[in-house]
């Protein structure tokens, strides 16, 4: 099972340069989550911030009643024990076939003996659909395939939570739909936390539990799927439907001159609120939430055609 994340004040720069103020949000145990964001607002570096290999400039990261901002280097070696990471371009070692890049964790950090470690790593490289290529290098085979080793190698100490840096960057739109399906297949089986840094707007409106956006310097919202998706709050409402009208322009911010040849421009309605994506099962995972339950338990009313799909089999 997954373990919550709490973040607490989290500011981050590099020099004079501010990257992200003040964020606050929690991770909740089991559950997916997105952060997206525009182009250099600090996604990457926010998720490598949670794992310990950047410290934060302010404020607190709580795991398993350890800060890892402020702990020493003994318990955040313990506490990255509980981490898998799938990094943009998979991360694998050139010169090493796949399957002794899957087997390198164990080997680094376990005592395994080379039978168990074999059978650890066969069992996550046939979850991740690999068996058959382990013999083959990292440069012979598709960037998919890597990503989906990368991935291989993120599961093999069993990790409670996953963290993924645009898994979906550099594959087509099918791979990333079954890239997708795998995550959200991988959360129902472990149940582990996922948190997942991406750009593309279809994955963060059909895949997770919650959202977050950052924006200008700070975490402009984070909370469940259905809520982001009805915002009315001009940049998430922008980001999250593509829109060109609203504050994010080609340079992040759009300055006054083009704000105020919008001013008189109706926005776009908001599009219908798709059925979040379920497992290959078929069946909600624990933490997935039925169709407009949100909405419903809030008082707000979704776009309409929202949650138009088959019949969803609950628990």
């Amino acid at each position: 099972m997954g373990v919550e994340v709490r973040v607490e004040g989290l500011s981050k720069s590099f020099g004079s340069q501010l990257i992200w103020g003040d964020v606050s949000l929690t991770l909740p145990a089991g559950e997916i989550c997105v952060m997206l964001g525009p182009s250099g607002t600090g996604k990457s570096v926010f998720l490598k911030t949670l794992i310990g290999l950047l410290k934060p400039d302010k404020g607190h990261v709580h795991i398993e009643g350890v800060d890892i901002a402020t702990c020493s280097e003994r318990q955040l070696y313990e506490v990255r024990k509980l981490f898998g990471v799938l990094f943009q371009d998979g991360a694998m070692f050139g010169s090493m076939n796949l399957y002794d890049n899957v087997a390198f964790p164990l080997r680094e950090h376990t005592k395994k003996s080379e039978s168990e470690v074999r059978s650890i790593v066969m069992e996550k490289m046939e979850m991740v659909g690999l068996v058959g290529a382990e013999r083959k290098l990292p440069g012979e085979i598709s960037g998919g395939m890597r990503k989906r080793a990368g991935l291989a190698r993120a599961l093999v100490l069993e990790p409670e939570i996953l963290l993924f840096d645009e898994p979906d960057s550099g594959l087509d739109p099918v791979r990333t739909a079954f890239l997708n399906q795998l995550i959200i297949d991988l959360n129902e089986m472990t149940q582990a936390t996922c948190l997942i840094v991406t750009h593309d707007i279809n994955t963060a409106r059909t895949v997770p539990d919650n959202i977050g956006l950052l924006y200008h310097r700070h975490l402009a919202m984070f909370g469940p799927r259905e809520m982001l998706l009805s915002s009315e709050e001009p940049v998430v409402r922008q980001f999250l439907n593509a829109q060109r009208i609203g504050p994010i322009g080609m340079s992040e911010e759009k300055d006054a001159d083009e704000l105020a040849a919008e001013a008189d421009q109706e926005l776009p309605p908001l599009p219908p609120i798709p059925i979040q994506q379920l497992p290959s099962s078929g069946v909600l995972r624990p933490t997935q939430r039925p169709p407009g339950q949100w909405c419903a338990d809030n008082g707000v009313t979704p776009p309409p055609g929202s949650f138009a799909s088959d019949v969803v089999t609950t628990q």
